[in-house]
C-alpha cells in the first residue's frame, strides 16, 4: 500500500467514523478540531487504526499527533515495519 493509498484509507474511515465531510479532512488539519474529540474518541481512534492497518498503537506515540499529517506519517512508520 503506498502513502497515497494510506492517506485514503485513513480519511474515509475517520470521516465515516466520526461523521464528518471527508473535505474537512487535509495534512495540516488538527485532529482534535477536525473530528470534535474527547479523550474517549481518541480510544476509538487508536481501535480503528489498530483494526484497519493490523499493528499495535503505542500510547506514548500517539501523544504527539496532532494533525492528519502526524496520523499518516505514524501509520507509515508502522505498517511498513
Amino acid at each position: 500500500m503506498n502513502r497515497e493509498e494510506i492517506e485514503n484509507k485513513i480519511n474515509f474511515f475517520l470521516a465515516k467514523e466520526f461523521e464528518i465531510d471527508e473535505n474537512l479532512i487535509s495534512p495540516s488539519a488538527l485532529l482534535k478540531e477536525t473530528l470534535d474529540l474527547d479523550s474517549l474518541d481518541y480510544v476509538d481512534l487508536v481501535v480503528i487504526i489498530e483494526s484497519n492497518f493490523n499493528f499495535r498503537v503505542q500510547p506514548k506515540d500517539f501523544q504527539n499527533i496532532k494533525t492528519f499529517d502526524d496520523i499518516y506519517e505514524y501509520v507509515i512508520m508502522n505498517y511498513e515495519l
